[in-house]
């Protein structure tokens, strides 16, 4: 008789072979009821290994990237959807709160949304627009050392990390260009990745503000497990999202 492991081993390779099965198909395979079938794809579900539909199981669809838009153009892309979920987290900012802000079109319209009392606060930020919009706004801001890097007018690489070592943070804000169950949060360049990671260290609470179409997508860069930061987006297209993080919708 197969183990539960084995099964699963097996679930899996059939499925990246195929890229879906039936029910029926599965019991063949493993010789197994249609029953111990069904935990078995209800408990990889649960894991986030496949996506169980009527029927069968379908493996999650991630796509892998590496390209990266400029600021400007990333501008342009989900802009209702940004202006939400900024206002959402703009709400979690408190007066005594010491805030690091990413680097990020969705992580200015944060900036762009603060007023009140969250104005009060401090921030850390390494996005060149986001430094000058606070300060326009009247906070405090700190700004790390290191090298600005064009595309996303992000300051990176080994200075500014060891800047943000110094600190601790009660909340970090954060973007990443890829969300997906087994990657985690993910970016195309691996000094971005390094001084988003160094902020999730250091902060107590961490908040990845990313639309719904960064969803089940994966890039290089690795900058926490999924388990790493809440996400606050506009739609969470998959309830396993939920099962391992906190996850916050704009939508509902």
């Amino acid at each position: 008789m197969m183990l539960a492991e084995e099964r699963f081993a097996k679930i899996l390779d059939l499925l990246t072979e195929k890229r879906s099965a039936t029910v029926q198909e599965l019991c063949e395979a493993l010789n197994a009821s249609e029953s111990t079938v069904r935990r078995d794809l209800t408990e990889l579900d649960r894991l986030g290994k496949l996506n169980k539909v009527h029927g069968g199981a379908t493996l999650p669809d991630s796509q892998f990237l590496a390209d990266e838009l400029t600021m400007d153009a990333k501008q342009a892309l989900a802009i209702a959807e940004k202006r939400d979920i900024a206002r959402a987290a703009a709400m979690l900012i408190r007066p005594q709160d010491f805030i690091y802000i990413d680097a990020g079109t969705t992580t200015l319209a944060l900036v762009q949304a603060l007023s009140g009392s969250a104005l009060e606060a401090h921030y850390v930020t390494n996005g060149i627009a986001h430094a000058r919009l606070l300060v326009q706004k009247g906070c405090k801001v700190f700004v790390p050392g290191g090298m600005l890097r064009p595309n996303t007018e992000a300051i990176v690489g080994a200075a500014a990390v060891a800047s943000l070592q110094a600190y601790n943070f009660t909340k970090a804000f954060l973007g990443a260009n890829g969300v997906d169950l087994q990657a985690g949060f993910t970016t195309p360049d691996p000094e971005e990745a390094a001084v988003k990671a160094t902020a999730v260290r250091h902060a107590r609470e961490s908040w990845f503000l990313v639309d719904s179409t960064k969803f089940a997508r994966v890039y290089p860069a690795v900058i926490t497990e999924l388990q790493g930061g809440a996400i606050l987006t506009d739609r969470c297209p998959a309830p396993q999202y939920a099962k391992v993080t906190l996850v916050k919708e704009t939508e509902r």
